[in-house]
């Protein structure tokens, strides 16, 4: 009998001594972002990532910190970010937000919209630039003849501004001129080109504009095939003119989410330019708080200065 009333007390003891709540329906602890106490997680692309040289240069970032988690694109930095209610990262403005779980961050107090970034307010903005191999360096003369069509579709068609615009790339529409009016100068279109495969490389972050942009010419332009190959933007000018340009990698369009560099040497292409703008644009986690960041808080932060979100003001 004493062994069982030892048991009997010593089940009252433990239950007693629980730290368990009794019930805890209708409440939530509220994550550390949102009470703005909490270690920030930094994201940053690549280091042949346009989009990565084009962020570090607006914030006038000089040495990124040690602890910055390296993604591979435009989509994985949004998928990652949007995973981790501490991080912070930067993405294109042609991501989308809402199905990413992020916020956008508005950047020395203005919204990153089209509007801001066409009238120049929104300053984090940056080129998608493009580079075909050189004439005569396609394979053949109609590869060549339909990439000559893509581009002129892309960068100055009514109908391809459109589709850039609707992919969220920044285009001057007023400036288009109808398709039909330009395929005249394309014969190649009229023919099939089913046999044809067009294979472009550089940037994760055109993808969105660039595959829709090639969905859309298929039909208007023999229903030729396309492999798109988007690494990095480093990539771009490598797999065209570049060291790359022979081999398995090689691709006939290349496209940076920047400006091509000096030893980039684009002079030899059979084209290249720019067929939209985009902006760059820090994002946190939907569940932070935070709205509105700075230049120097931004450099602050991915420089490992600041590494809680307490001390942003």
């Amino acid at each position: 009998m004493k062994k069982i009333l030892s048991l009997i007390l010593a089940s009252m003891l433990i239950a007693g001594c629980s730290s368990a709540p009794a019930n805890t329906e209708g409440t939530a602890t509220p994550t550390a972002a949102t009470t703005g106490g909490s270690t920030i997680n930094v994201y940053t692309r690549d280091s042949s990532s346009g989009t990565r040289e084009a962020f570090q240069s607006a914030i006038g970032l000089e040495e990124l910190t040690a602890n910055a988690i390296e993604v591979s694109s435009n989509g994985d930095m949004a998928t990652k970010v949007g995973a981790d209610v501490n991080g912070i990262g930067y993405v294109s403005l042609s991501t989308d937000f809402e199905a990413s779980g992020l916020t956008p961050l508005n950047y020395e107090g203005v919204t990153p919209t089209v509007e801001t970034v066409l009238d120049g307010t929104y300053s984090m903005q940056r080129p998608f630039a493009y580079v075909t191999r050189a004439a005569g360096d396609f394979g053949s003369d109609e590869k060549e003849q339909l990439v000559a069509a893509f581009i002129d579709f892309i960068t100055n068609s009514t109908e391809g501004m459109a589709v850039v615009e609707s992919q969220h790339g920044i285009v001057d529409a007023t400036k288009g001129t109808p398709w039909a009016e330009l395929a005249k100068n394309h014969p190649i279109v009229a023919q099939d080109n089913s046999g044809i495969t067009l294979v472009t490389a550089g940037s994760t972050s055109v993808s969105k504009t660039l595959q829709a942009a090639l969905e859309a010419f298929q039909p208007m332009a023999g229903n030729f095939q396309f492999t798109m190959n988007q690494t990095g933007s480093g990539d771009g000018y490598k797999r065209v003119l570049g060291e790359e340009k022979d081999g398995a990698n090689a691709a006939d369009i290349g496209f940076a989410s920047r400006n091509f560099k000096a030893e980039e040497d684009v002079t030899t292409s059979m084209a290249s330019g720019v067929y939209c703008i985009d902006a760059v644009v820090a994002v946190v986690n939907k569940a932070n708080s935070l709205t509105d960041i700075t230049a120097a808080q931004l450099n602050d932060i991915f420089s490992g200065n600041v590494t809680d979100y307490s001390a942003i003001k």
